[in-house]
C-alpha cells in the first residue's frame, strides 16, 4: 500500500509485533521516532531487495557495511534467524561470497539454507541457478566476481 504526504510517496506494510526488533529511538524535535538500526536495515533489504532499491544497490550497501567499523556478522545472522525468511540466508551468503567476506559468515548462511530455490531479486528474470546457494540469479550475475 502506498500513500503520499507532502509530495513524498511512502510504501506502507503491516508488521506483526514479534517482527519489530533491531530498532532504536531517535528524537526529531520534540517527537520520538523509532527507526531500524543499520543491521536490521541490511537484513530487511536482503529479505526484500525492492526495499533497498534493487539488488545492485543492496549489494553496494552490503559491501560498504562489510568494510565498516560497525560490522557485526553475528548480529546479522541473529536478525535473519528472527526474521524467519530462508531466502535471506541464500541472498546474504551469495552476496557475502561475492564481497569476499571470509568463511564464518558464509558457513553461518550455508548451515541455515532452506529447501527450494529463491531468486536473488524477485523483480528480475533469474534463469541461472547457483546450486550451492539454492539461488536463481540474472545472467549478468552468474559469473560476475565482486559486487
Amino acid at each position: 500500500k502506498t500513500q503520499q504526504h507532502h509530495g513524498v510517496q511512502f510504501s506502507l506494510t503491516h508488521v506483526r509485533p514479534e517482527k519489530i526488533f533491531g530498532t532504536t529511538s531517535v528524537w526529531r524535535g520534540r517527537s520520538r521516532v523509532t527507526v531500524a538500526d543499520v543491521h536490521r536495515t541490511i537484513v530487511d533489504m536482503v529479505a526484500d531487495p525492492e526495499l533497498g532499491g534493487g539488488i545492485q544497490h543492496v549489494a553496494d550497501c552490503l559491501s560498504v557495511y562489510f568494510k565498516s567499523a560497525g560490522r557485526d556478522e553475528d548480529l546479522l545472522i541473529r536478525y535473519a534467524v528472527r526474521l524467519g525468511n530462508g531466502a535471506v540466508f541464500k541472498r546474504l551468503g551469495f552476496l557475502a561470497e561475492r564481497a569476499d567476506t571470509g568463511p564464518e559468515l558464509l558457513e553461518s548462511c550455508r548451515r541455515r539454507l532452506t529447501a527450494g530455490n529463491a531468486k536473488l531479486d524477485p523483480a528480475l528474470e533469474c534463469p541461472h541457478l547457483i546450486t550451492r546457494w539454492k539461488l536463481r540469479v540474472p545472467e549478468s550475475w552468474a559469473s560476475r566476481r565482486g559486487t
